[in-house]
């Protein structure tokens, strides 16, 4: 079990700037900080190994170690209103999308304070039934439908309270019978006038305390609460276009989901105005109970969009207090850095944390005289995306997939006893529907340092952030070339100008996901003269979406194609936060072979192999790549898979973009039969998918020049960076792509 987890409350930082860290000693345990240079965070015995530089950085006092906890579990609140404690009789209804209505208790609505028993609520019961609850401060009284919910289906839900009878009412109606199903319930009984509160309205969730539990799995849409008791035959007319006009004035809220869709309001479109704010994120911009396909966008009829889903694993920020902060030295230079913590001198890695952040160039100051010609473009929208990523945990053939047993990490077991942390966007919510947002706002496991990834505990399948340590460490140890850092956030909210005083970009090994600024910014420095060295494969894949105002979260939907672990449902293909068309960039007319001259073609997870040269590498504009390098084979060895062609492979192909002038310097061959074509190249499947079979299924190193001087050079395999560092350096994957670096920093233009 880890004792010692954290994070910060940002990615990238520049120097003067102050960045905090948030740790959780699950022992209440002290513990040692310090900030470190990471280097090369592969701890794979047959290369370079783990190697960090120390940082004087004034947080190397002892600290108090404290426990915090996540509190996961989206829901929605309404700050309390004076109005509400004029109630007597009362109407509250919803229409409601349970997903799992058997997993236990579950708020839907309340105005309810569970350990004061005062208040009213509209829940699911322990059974899987609805059911209403009133109390008056001394106990509380409980009546059931008697029917129990199905899951995934629309019902309207409603309680309804007569003060002057002293009767409260359930109502459970589906919105479709069928003619064998019972769900339809409705019981009264006698019960006492509630004590209204002084707390806010939840929904999705029960409140106790100061806190809420009991959370819902499922859709809301419409909530309303009515200030009389309505006849159970009028609850259908709450849910009209307008209201009919004899409930007009007893509304007190008629709360429209989809109002407000890209923000975490909640707005009340009734007299009393009580908005109120979704919490943990929520999502939103998903199909209503009234949605009849006529349109699939969410923006073009809202009125279709009013339902919020709510997930009892929702997580936005886990909230922790701060534990210690750092101001960056003016004059630390640009590089990958973190917050070593440590306890107890555990081998096993369970008594330490590393914290990773990127110290970005000065503001303002990239460019000028002195600085870096070359920057590290790190792809922290995809380490986010597949944060604390579990399919490797639960999913049923991960092993038939990548062709070996798997070995667990201290930390993936972890990560299975704690949901609490959150889920990648490659992994579904506890009811099966699929994670559109993912957050850096807490602790991410395998965002770090030695983590060997799902894929084997020898590095076989190393992947995302520590693979991309392979990368800076031949920069630093190997090239000694200077270098800046900036991440996919600074080139999302800077554009094209975060790019332009760079003579080169180099990528990570692999940049999966980008917003429209992100992928319009590097067109604009391809097309405007820049150099891109992309060492990598299934880049600019999927389009993505940063929440325009909450810090440090993207959205994906999975829509229609592509190699997906979930799908996202008919008429849900545009994103909440910004109300773009989301899924494949190469479904919306951007492949990446517009871009990097080649795209994602196949994908396999057991062995990697190598590359043989093709006629383009002795073409005069490319053939000086290839100085100093002998033979047709190039990188037959290295740390992912053993050879530099493996895990994911993009090749050249005109029809998507592939400029016609590009050269395809060199092809993989040799690949196994577990590394088979994307479904996106494919309508009727083909028999011949594996890489025995299909000719497709290689990785195409190319290069082109570009507008205004540039080029373009890319190796199609996200493995290649593992080479670099294969026999100290001294190998022919290191030596081609010194070659490439060193004319890209070159000003000469290129013809």
């Amino acid at each position: 079990m880890l004792k010692l987890i954290g994070y910060a409350d940002r990615f990238s930082v520049a120097p003067g700037e102050t960045i905090r860290f948030m740790v959780s000693a699950l022992e209440d345990q002290p513990y040692q900080a310090e900030i470190v240079r990471l280097i090369h965070g592969d701890a794979n015995p047959e290369g370079p190994g783990f190697k960090s530089e120390k940082v004087p950085s004034g947080a190397e006092a002892a600290h108090v170690g404290r426990r915090q906890d996540i509190r996961a579990g989206s829901w929605a609140r309404v700050p309390f209103h004076l109005r509400l404690k004029d109630l007597h009789s009362f109407t509250v209804a919803a229409m409601i999308w349970p997903t799992t209505p058997g997993k236990g208790r579950q708020g839907l609505i309340g105005h309810w304070d569970e350990e004061a028993l005062a208040g009213w609520l509209l829940e699911i019961d322990g059974q899987g039934r609805l059911a209403a609850r009133v109390g008056d401060g001394r106990a509380a009284v409980e009546v059931g439908s008697g029917v129990k919910l199905h899951p995934s289906h629309w019902y309207l839900a409603a309680m309804i309270y007569d003060a002057a009878a002293g009767t409260l009412t359930v109502i459970q109606r589906p919105v479709t019978a069928y003619g064998v199903v019972t769900d339809d319930g409705h019981a009264a009984q006698a019960a006492p006038a509630p004590l209204i509160p002084d707390c806010a309205i939840t929904m999705a969730a029960v409140r106790s305390g100061e806190g809420v539990g009991c959370h819902y799995n499922g859709r809301i849409d419409s909530p309303r609460l009515i200030a009389k008791a309505l006849p159970p035959e009028r609850l259908e007319g709450l849910f009209l276009q307008p209201l009919p006009a004899d409930l007009t004035g007893s509304i007190l809220a008629a709360w429209d989901f989809a109002q407000e869709i890209k923000t975490t309001r909640i707005v009340d479109a009734g007299p009393e105005g009580l908005d109120g704010e979704i919490v943990n994120l929520p999502t939103r911009a998903v199909r209503g109970w009234n949605w009849d396909g006529s349109e699939h966008c969410w923006w073009r009829k809202p009125a279709h969009y009013g339902a919020i889903h709510f997930h009892d694993d929702d997580i936005y920020d886990a909230g922790w207090q701060e534990d210690f902060r750092w101001t960056v030295p003016d004059d630390l230079r640009s590089g990958v850095y973190a917050a070593h913590l440590w306890s107890g001198d555990a081998e096993d890695g369970t008594e330490e944390d590393y914290i990773p952040f990127f110290v970005r160039p000065p503001r303002g100051a990239s460019g000028k005289v002195g600085r870096p010609r070359l920057a590290f473009l790190a792809p922290t929208a995809s380490y986010m995306a597949y944060a604390n990523d579990q399919s490797h945990i639960d999913a049923k053939d991960a092993e038939m997939v990548i062709g070996r047993l798997l070995a667990y990490q201290p930390s993936d077991v972890f990560l299975y006893d704690h949901p609490e942390l959150g889920r990648s966007l490659y992994d579904s919510h506890s009811d099966g529907s699929g994670v559109a947002y993912s957050s850096r706002l807490r602790p991410i496991l395998n965002l770090r340092p030695k983590y060997s990834s799902w894929l084997g505990a020898s590095g076989s399948g190393l992947w995302q952030f520590n693979a991309d340590t392979h990368l800076t460490d031949w920069l630093e140890s190997h090239v000694r070339e200077p270098f800046d850092v900036i991440t996919d956030e600074d080139l999302h909210a800077e554009g094209y100008e975060l790019l332009r005083p760079y003579q080169c970009i180099i990528t990570g090994t692999h940049p999966e996901y980008h917003t429209v600024r992100m992928w319009d910014a590097m067109k604009s420095y391809l097309d405007l003269g820049g150099r891109l060295m992309y060492v990598a494969a299934n880049g600019w894949y999927w389009r993505i979406a940063f929440h325009e105002s909450l810090p440090g979260v993207i959205e994906v939907r999975r829509a229609e194609d592509g190699i997906r672990t979930w799908f996202a449902d008919p008429g849900e293909y545009w994103h909440s936060f910004t109300g773009e068309y989301g899924g494949l960039w190469r479904r919306q007319g951007r492949p990446p072979n517009m871009l990097v001259g080649i795209g994602f073609m196949a994908q396999g997870f057991d062995v990697s192999s190598h590359y043989r040269r093709q006629p383009g590498s002795f073409d005069p504009r490319a053939s000086w790549m290839f100085e100093g390098i002998e033979g047709e084979i190039i990188g037959d060895f290295g740390l992912v898979g053993g050879g530099a062609a493996g895990l994911e492979l993009d090749t050249a192909k005109y029809a998507l973009g592939t400029p016609p002038h590009a050269l395809v310097l060199a092809s993989s061959e040799g690949h196994s039969d577990l590394i088979m074509l994307v479904n996106e190249e494919f309508g009727v499947v083909p028999p011949n998918l594996r890489g025995s079979e299909h000719p497709d299924v290689r990785a195409d190193m190319v290069f082109f020049e570009t507008p205004n001087g540039g080029a373009v050079w890319s190796t199609g395999s996200i493995a290649w960076c593992g080479s670099l560092s294969w026999n100290g350096y001294d190998n022919n994957v290191s030596r081609l792509t010194g070659n490439v670096l060193r004319r890209f920093l070159d000003p000469r233009p290129f013809a």
